[in-house]
């Protein structure tokens, strides 16, 4: 048998570029990408995080992905739970968020999971992701984020969202957002959520807040036992009687925090800052003000803060017709590609 004498340095590059094509294979397939514009967030990159089975962030995750791309300049990384024997995306499928490694060149997380319980190598991206101490953004039920229920010999099993380690007392959720899940204070898919936004002045000249001026989603209002006293809260939400946006107010029920920051530091990591609703249904991003809540928290987080106006365009891109919320409700046979 013969073999090749090219030399070895003249073979390198070949396989670079192997290993770059198929890489890039995957775009379309494990995930989406979407390559900035011109804007303000020229030359940023912000990771968006699906993986809930109730409230459709596999629809408002590119919605939002889009939005920020398009429009305000952001590379943005759009990934998925996948089920591996079909290549599909399923919500349900707690195990699988391929393309975590984006995370490493992410300026900004934002994600929309719940009760997820990840293969070691793919949670480790997210920890090293905090470990730098660089900015998320936790929407509806990433507060209870995670759920080690078989791998409970896991370095990450102490993330699940009832968790009792020392310093992970009610897991990921209550150490990085700082609440994690309670209860529903509104009636679960009667009642929808009002934000409230006459508040006290100082909060209302918070640059989150530039510009919103009214959030109505059907989603109802989760409850809040207890923030920590480094969150700063910016809306409260009431519950309303009825899913839709014309529905009274509730007034007998208490009001309950739905956006706040807070900051945030792993053991030995550097420290950082979060922000957290606990609104966020692919239905709610209807609301104009609901998805500039999040664009404007995004640029607050990645120090633009004074770029935020209430000019800033939330105009979606291309079509989104979300799906209604509920358990099982998501789209079948969808690839990543279909939701381009």
């Amino acid at each position: 048998m013969k073999f090749s004498k090219t030399p070895f340095r003249l073979f390198l590059p070949l396989l670079f570029l192997g290993l770059h094509l198929a890489a890039c294979a995957q775009h379309g397939v494990t995930f989406l990408q979407f390559e900035g514009k011109e804007g303000l967030g020229k030359g940023k990159h912000i990771v968006l995080v699906a993986g809930d089975d109730e409230y459709r962030s596999e629809e408002s995750m590119p919605m939002l992905a889009k939005l920020l791309s398009e429009h305000h300049g952001f590379k943005t990384t759009v990934l998925f739970p996948i089920e591996p024997s079909t290549g599909n995306v399923v919500p349900n499928y707690q195990n699988n968020i391929p393309g975590l490694e984006h995370l490493e060149t992410a300026d900004l997380m934002i994600m929309l999971i719940r009760f997820r319980e990840l293969p070691d190598d793919q949670t480790k991206h997210i920890e090293n992701f905090l470990m730098s101490g660089k900015p998320i953004i936790g929407l509806r039920t990433s507060t209870h984020a995670f759920a080690y229920q078989k791998n409970k010999t896991s370095p990450f099993a102490k993330w699940t969202w009832n968790g009792k380690e020392p310093g992970w007392e009610k897991g990921f959720g209550k150490r990085i957002f700082g609440e994690t899940w309670v209860n529903h204070h509104g009636i679960h898919a009667k009642e929808g959520c009002r934000a409230l936004m006459d508040g006290v002045q100082e909060l209302n000249d918070h640059p989150i807040l530039r510009g919103v001026r009214d959030i109505w989603v059907p989603e109802d209002v989760y409850g809040i036992q207890s923030l920590p006293e480094n969150a700063t809260v910016l809306i409260h939400g009431q519950s309303t009687a009825g899913m839709n946006d014309k529905a009274p107010v509730m007034w007998e029920k208490s009001v309950m925090p739905i956006a706040w920051t807070k900051p945030y530091q792993l053991d030995g990591g550097k420290p950082g800052m979060a922000f957290a609703s606990t609104m966020g249904s692919s239905m709610g991003f209807q609301s104009e003000d609901m998805r500039r809540l999040v664009v404007n928290a995004s640029f607050y987080l990645l120090g633009m803060g004074e770029g935020i106006t209430p000019a800033l365009s939330m105009d979606i891109v291309g079509d989104f017709k979300p799906t209604m919320f509920g358990f099982d409700t998501f789209r079948k046979g969808m690839k990543v590609g279909d939701f381009k």
